[in-house]
C-alpha cells in the first residue's frame, strides 16, 4: 500500500483545512486508516483514526476534527476546523492491515510521506 497525502499548509487560527490522503490497493476498505501529527520538538502523536465502522480523536482535536473515508476513491479525509497555533505540524496519513489498538503508531504498517500544516496566530 502506498500513501500520499495532500491539502497541508498555512492556514490562521480558527481557519479550516481539509487533508486528504490517497491510497494504492484493492483492499482499502478493509485497512484501518488513522493520522498522526509530528510538531517540531515533539514526537509523533495520534489525532484520528477510522475503522470500518468507528472513528477514533485525540482529546486535543475531538469536536474539531473529523474523520472520514471514500472507498470507491480509496481516500481518507480529515477536515480539520477551528485550528490552533498548535495544531501546526506535519500530518501523517497511515494504513493498519489489522491491529485493534488504534492509537499507536506502532499498529500501522503503511505511512505516507506527510504535508505540513502550519497555523498562524
Amino acid at each position: 500500500v502506498q500513501l500520499q497525502a495532500f491539502g497541508g499548509g498555512l492556514v490562521q487560527a480558527g481557519g479550516s483545512l481539509r487533508l486528504s490522503c490517497a491510497a494504492s490497493g484493492r483492499t482499502f476498505s478493509s485497512y484501518t486508516m488513522g493520522w498522526f501529527r509530528q510538531a517540531p520538538g515533539k514526537e509523533r502523536e495520534f489525532v484520528a483514526a477510522i475503522t470500518y465502522r468507528r472513528a477514533y480523536y485525540a482529546d486535543s482535536v475531538k469536536g474539531r476534527f473529523t474523520i472520514s473515508r471514500d472507498n470507491a476513491k480509496n481516500t481518507v479525509y480529515l477536515q480539520m476546523n477551528s485550528l490552533k497555533p498548535e495544531d501546526t505540524a506535519v500530518y501523517y496519513c497511515a494504513a493498519s492491515s489489522g491491529s485493534n489498538y488504534v492509537f499507536s503508531g506502532s499498529s500501522y504498517d503503511y505511512w505516507g510521506p506527510g504535508t505540513l500544516v502550519t497555523v498562524s496566530s
